[in-house]
């Protein structure tokens, strides 16, 4: 799973018995010599669907980590460019790989929790960071990103279909969100990190209430399972032109 220039195990260790910002600083200068890092060809395949929805004016990557979401932004906007996170030691690398040219880039240090801009943004991406919010956060989470939208904007980020029941990939992502709760329920402060609380169904729901309207579109190069539906989709949430409502329930429309 690791390359030789990534975390040894030791370095793990520490880090899964750190706290999720702390730990994130920690791995910051291996980072992306681990899984953890979005693929290339998920970056690479959710610009190329952005981009007839475009151009865009100014974007912000959601929970930049190291900063790879930015390429994505700098392939679709036109002015300017913004990568968040909370983990100083990932904006380190970050800053550090800032592109010389195209779209002017920054980055600022922030939780996305409590975002510190305005409506700024005509895009938000985000990539592999849900799974560090509890399902109680997502509410909260959504409102934040469709406040620093502009009217008409757009929030995009990819979803994988869950792993059929029984699979390998199935238990190995169940024995491994099993192990962090057992690991959070033993030891603080505690590490978020659970990858199979991020469902569709619940994520349409709060989209609507935040104010977005979403659909879905099939990220073609990943193919398609054998029931026929696509195997990674892309969630594109236009913010409404009106401020948010509470509906009773919320899709998400494919």
């Amino acid at each position: 799973m690791f390359s030789p220039e990534g975390p040894t195990l030791r370095e793990l260790a520490v880090q899964a018995l750190s706290s999720v910002e702390r730990g994130y600083d920690l791995l910051a200068p291996k980072f992306d010599h681990t899984p953890y890092r979005t693929p290339d060809r998920v970056l690479d395949a959710v610009a190329r669907a952005l981009e007839p929805m475009g151009p865009f004016a100014a974007g912000l990557d959601l929970c930049c980590g190291t900063g790879a979401g930015a390429g994505v932004l700098a392939r679709v906007c036109r002015e300017s460019v913004t990568g968040a996170d909370f983990s100083a030691g990932m904006l380190r690398v970050a800053r550090e790989r800032t592109p010389p040219r195209g779209p002017a880039v920054s980055w600022v240090r922030a939780d996305a929790r409590a975002l510190p801009f305005g409506p700024a943004f005509d895009l938000v991406v985000s990539f592999g960071a849900f799974g560090h919010f509890l399902p109680r956060e997502l509410p909260g989470l959504f409102r934040q990103v469709r406040s620093v939208l502009r009217p008409g904007g757009c929030f995009a980020f990819p979803v994988a279909a869950p792993p059929r029941p029984g699979s390998a990939a199935y238990w190995t992502l169940l024995g491994f969100d099993t192990a962090m709760r057992v690991r959070n329920a033993l030891w603080r402060p505690p590490f978020v990190m659970y990858y199979r609380t991020f469902r569709l169904g619940d994520v349409g729901r709060e989209l609507a209430r935040a104010g977005f309207r979403a659909d879905l579109h099939a990220l073609p190069e990943f193919g398609r399972r054998p029931d026929g539906s696509p195997r990674v989709r892309l969630v594109v949430a236009r913010a409404s032109l009106r401020p948010p409502r509470q509906p009773a329930a919320g899709r998400v429309n494919s």
